[in-house]
């Protein structure tokens, strides 16, 4: 998830991927996946990348009723101890979220919960952290009452949220951006303005990548320092390492078709 800053990345939630996969969701980046057992087989090597870099991860099992339930981001933003539960963008997905909402609530005892209600909607891959600096995206999945919701608990830290108009071939903020480290920012041209972001915190910049490598721009930063990233981006790739960032590449072909990227599968907590 993007709402944590890379050191809080200790524990992570997953779910497995159910037999029903190849009916999931598909527009953006995909015409649906096709083979279930490549997915599960993709989806595992995500989660032993996650391991073997200090996160101890909690895999919930799939729904088969539910085709996109590995995509856990979307139900749930934890931000510094309290959490939100939005009301998901997309009709198919809202029965998702009561496992993951009663696994995190169990975990993090006594934690704030806040639902969204009316016809606030959001997905939690809308939101990209920065420091203390949030980026929410308007798309086809988040509205302006459900932004309302998010900066409302923003407001009791203090943070500052801004709000960046998704294009319409876009899924998701993070599905064209995220946070590697807690100073940069990956985005591909073609997608967003440097103007979209407005002005930087200090020491903290915008790393332009090619149109073609927009799926690349979505990573994981790590507390060891490592960057977990899709394989096939040579320029995302080169960039980050430029950058004295050790990168753990793990192949997400079937996750992708999909329109699931890296952050899609996990909430940090």
């Amino acid at each position: 998830m993007a709402s944590v800053r890379v050191d809080q990345k200790r524990k992570a939630l997953v779910r497995r991927v159910p037999e029903s996969f190849t009916n999931a969701l598909a527009y953006y980046f995909g015409s649906g996946p096709t083979d279930v057992e490549v997915a599960r087989a993709q989806h595992q090597a995500y989660i032993a990348a996650l391991e073997a870099n200090g996160v101890q991860v909690h895999a919930l099992e799939a729904d088969d009723r539910h085709p996109d339930c590995i995509f856990v981001e979307d139900q749930a933003v934890v931000i510094d101890g309290k959490m939100l539960l939005p009301h998901p963008g997309h009709p198919s997905r809202v029965a998702e979220q009561p496992p993951i909402a009663e696994f995190l609530m169990s975990e993090l005892e006594g934690v704030q919960t806040c639902r969204m209600g009316g016809e606030a909607r959001m997905d939690g891959g809308d939101i990209i952290r920065l420091g203390d600096l949030f980026f929410v995206g308007r798309s086809s999945r988040t509205n302006d009452l459900g932004i309302a919701s998010l900066r409302s608990l923003l407001e009791d830290f203090g943070h500052e949220l801004r709000v960046i108009d998704i294009p319409s071939h876009a899924l998701h903020l993070t599905s064209i951006s995220s946070t590697p480290t807690d100073s940069t920012i990956l985005v591909p041209e073609g997608y967003l303005s440097p103007e979209a972001f407005g002005e930087l915190p200090s020491g903290c910049e915008l790393l332009w990548m090619p149109e073609e490598e927009a799926y690349g721009c979505n990573t994981i930063g790590l507390p060891n320092g490592k960057v977990l990233v899709a394989k096939g981006y040579p320029t995302v790739h080169a960039t980050l390492r430029a950058r004295g960032l050790e990168l753990v590449e793990v192949e997400m072909s079937e996750i992708r078709a999909a329109d699931g990227s890296l952050t899609c599968c996990s909430i940090f907590y």
